[in-house]
């Protein structure tokens, strides 16, 4: 998921939206759309329009956020003053992460998007297509994201994300009247509950069996292959990241990398660790606990093992270095440089686990070919 600035995979930006009620009892609603593995979002419906329930926005959020959808036929129901209304189904979009153009995609819906922060992260074929042909606008970059053109743009809809619940740029976008909601698919556990956003994605665009359709299709696959390499009795080792600055980031143990690990048949040497983010680590750290390590799956955008030794000697040290079983997830580029993984891959992570199982047990998928990811030499 690339979210315009990095340090691996956290990404910062400056949109949120303030937390809202509806007037409504939750008793009231006619139908309530369960979730399977996200946890962030719920839905509920009350006759001709539907609360959207965003339980943490950002981390340690102090309370939910709730947003009205209302097709536009249809007159407003009585609801408090701080519930955001959106008018359904939106017909111009601005996104903030590439995360998003990937569900955009899925969901046919590309020719929604009019704006985007850092067009040249995104790779998706249509989108670029829409970009080469000017229906894109480029926005900056994050703090320096031109809220000018942005409000220029009207569109019907802007998809935000935080990490602090920073709402500085809210009030301008409400003053032009300009609608923003949040996407918290980062904050899952699960990488089902990641790709699982897309429900919500579709709420928006009025798609839901679609996106029924696509997400049943891609937990199928992942689990029918979680099941396969359920079936390993020996596990290797795997470690993750690279050092940004003087700190090792990598997957906190609960976090949904982590689950991708365990369940393509590795053990992750921090299982352990009860972190659904990422830990900040010294390198010596990262050394004692990784020198002997089977694999090391994750280098951010290295394309070459000397690329890597020349940027830090020290990743020599790590015996798995110099044995072969370093891996980019890299291997698939956009025509401007942007990252495939870091845009479809959150929204497919059956693909991403079928990967992972050919790398250290390619007896298993025996007719899979990485997609994603590619050894370093």
């Amino acid at each position: 998921m690339i979210r315009t600035l990095s340090i691996p995979f956290i990404f910062l930006c400056t949109l949120c939206f303030v937390s809202c009620q509806p007037h409504t009892k939750t008793d009231d609603a006619e139908e309530v759309s369960d979730t399977h593995f996200a946890k962030g979002f719920s839905i509920k419906k009350y006759g001709t329009y539907t609360e959207v329930i965003i339980k943490e926005p950002y981390p340690n959020a102090p309370k939910a956020i709730r947003y009205l959808l209302v097709p536009k036929h249809e007159s407003i129901p009585p609801h408090d003053n701080e519930v955001q209304v959106i008018r359904t189904p939106i017909e111009s979009i601005v996104c903030t992460s590439t995360s998003h153009i990937a569900l955009l995609d899925q969901l046919n819906a590309i020719d929604l998007l009019v704006g985007f922060p850092s067009t040249d992260l995104i790779s998706t074929s249509r989108a670029r297509a829409q970009i080469d042909a000017g229906k894109v606008t480029e926005l900056g970059i994050d703090n320096n994201m031109n809220m000018e053109l942005l409000i220029a743009l009207q569109p019907e809809l802007v998809m935000g994300y935080s990490l602090a619940g920073d709402l500085s740029k809210l009030d301008k976008l409400k003053e032009f009247g300009i609608p923003m909601v949040i996407n918290a698919e980062y904050l899952e556990d699960h990488p089902l509950g990641r790709a699982e956003w897309i429900k919500y994605f579709a709420l928006f665009i009025d798609k839901e069996q679609m996106a029924d359709s696509i997400f049943t299709t891609i937990k199928n696959e992942y689990l029918k292959s979680e099941a396969i390499a359920s079936q390993v009795t020996s596990k290797p080792t795997v470690m993750s990241g690279i050092l940004y600055g003087d700190a090792w980031f990598l997957p906190g143990g609960k976090n949904y990398m982590a689950k991708l690990f365990s369940d393509a048949g590795y053990r992750y040497l921090w299982e352990d660790d009860s972190s659904n983010g990422f830990l900040k680590l010294s390198f010596e750290t990262v050394l004692a606990k990784g020198e002997t390590v089977d694999y090391w799956i994750g280098v951010g955008s290295f394309k070459s093992l000397s690329e890597m030794k020349s940027a830090e000697e020290r990743y020599s040290l790590f015996r798995v270095f110099n044995d072969g079983g370093v891996y980019t997830y890299d291997a698939r580029k956009g025509a401007t440089g942007g990252s495939e993984y870091l845009e479809l891959g959150y929204a497919r992570p059956d693909i991403v686990l079928k990967d992972l199982i050919k790398i250290a047990h390619p007896e298993l998928v025996p007719d899979h070919k990485l997609y994603f990811h590619k050894k370093l030499e």
